[in-house]
């Protein structure tokens, strides 16, 4: 007998089924399932090319795939692409800004773009202007905004229409440490109001510090999923990720010019 009263676990946030996407002959997300659920902020690592980048532009509608689809909570971004966009931040990588606007031009835009009213474009805007430390640069035009200064306020851009899924593809990348604090405080208190965080890095402490779920992919495939402990099974973040997508050691011999005589 069925109890009904047993509790049945939430539907994935994100959910990836079967994505697959070819560029010529080489397959760049080789059949890739990935559950994400509510209130997790996951880490999605890999090496240069194991196809992180096009796993979240194909997350996000920016990449159509050649097979399966992604949902966000419960909208397949590509065949209901307004439900599933409208429920999602994005802060893409190396998709160029409308720089000829300044930071809060830039926010009202976006908000605006979002369907939100001018009152809570203008409150929100200067709200997130304030936390990133942007606020003496709010007449500023991002062309000449430094690149730490760009990180900032694209994810001010990801965060303003309140979403409840943030995509964030290296969200750390050229922020100086101060800054950097105020994002993972930023990122703690959104996903302990329920939000959920799929972020990219190459930085190992950084996710093992900040995230409580953790895939790795390599050559497009999935090679590790699940809790930060579950994925580390008893070793250090980085000894686990060497040991799944395999360490190239350089010989003895390799670069001794390099060597002092």
């Amino acid at each position: 007998m069925i109890d009904s009263t047993a509790p049945t676990a939430a539907p994935p946030v994100l959910s990836l089924q079967g994505l697959r996407k070819q560029f010529g002959q080489k397959v760049a997300v080789d059949d890739l399932w990935l559950d994400v659920p509510a209130g997790s902020m996951l880490g999605l690592l890999g090496p240069n090319g194991a196809g992180k980048t096009t796993t979240l532009a194909m997350t996000t509608g920016l990449l159509r795939p050649d097979a399966g689809s992604a949902q966000v909570l419960g909208a397949d971004v590509w065949r209901d692409p307004a439900a599933a966009k409208g429920r999602m931040g994005v802060l893409p990588d190396g998709v160029r800004m409308l720089d000829r606007l300044t930071g809060a031009e830039l926010l009202r835009y976006t908000g605006l773009l979002r369907g939100m009213s001018e009152a809570d474009v203008t409150a929100r805007a200067g709200e997130l202007l304030a936390a990133l430390g942007l606020a003496d640069a709010v007449t500023t035009l991002v062309v000449d905004y430094s690149a730490g200064m760009r990180k900032k306020i694209g994810l001010a851009c990801a965060l303003i229409h309140a979403p409840r899924l943030l995509i964030l593809a290296e969200p750390f990348e050229a922020v100086d440490p101060v800054s950097g604090e105020t994002i993972r405080q930023i990122l703690r208190s959104f996903v302990a109001g329920g939000g959920t965080v799929v972020l990219s890095s190459h930085v190992m402490e950084l996710v093992e510090s900040l995230c409580d779920r953790v895939a790795i992919v390599a050559e497009g495939r999935l090679l590790a999923n699940g809790t930060l402990d579950d994925v580390r099974a008893g070793e250090t973040l980085q000894q686990r990720f060497l040991s799944l997508v395999g360490a190239h050691e350089l010989g003895s011999e390799t670069l001794a010019w390099l060597r002092s005589s």
